[in-house]
């Protein structure tokens, strides 16, 4: 049985894993944040979000070609602001954060997200998104 110790340790680890792969994405280094996910990952985007409809994405390249990808070709931004790592035991890491973005129709978003990260064995395994998709929704149909 793991000691509370071990426990802290391990979320430390996590949380160190998760903001690094945020610090990757934000200098849009893609290949890295794709090296963090296990060759198995199922990434989730909130229902009702437009790219949930491939939801589960299953592996990095469908979290590439069905996510990251679909956003830098809408997007003349989307920056990823405020982010806050919590800890949580159990091999998951909670980040609460800001989406500032705007479609290349010209709207414009600023939405409260959660994002849900399970990893294992240093490699995320799980990724759940929380956001406001009525904000988003209305920016893509201004």
């Amino acid at each position: 049985m793991k000691t509370l110790e071990d426990n802290i340790k391990k979320a430390s680890q996590n949380k160190s894993i998760i903001e690094g792969l945020y610090k990757a994405f934000a200098t849009g280094d893609i290949p890295t944040v794709l090296g963090m996910m296990d060759s198995n990952i199922v990434w989730n985007e909130a229902e009702g979000n437009a790219y949930a409809d491939g939801n589960p994405y299953k592996g990095p390249d469908a979290v590439l070609n069905g996510v990251f990808a679909r956003i830098g070709a809408e997007h003349d931004y989307f920056n990823l602001k405020d982010i806050k790592l919590h800890e949580m035991f159990n091999n998951k890491v909670l980040a609460t954060l800001r989406y500032d973005a705007k479609y290349k129709n010209g709207g414009i978003y600023d939405a409260q997200v959660a994002h849900f990260w399970t990893l294992k064995d240093g490699k995320v395994i799980a990724f759940q998104q929380y956001v406001d998709t009525k904000k988003l929704n209305d920016a893509l149909n201004e």
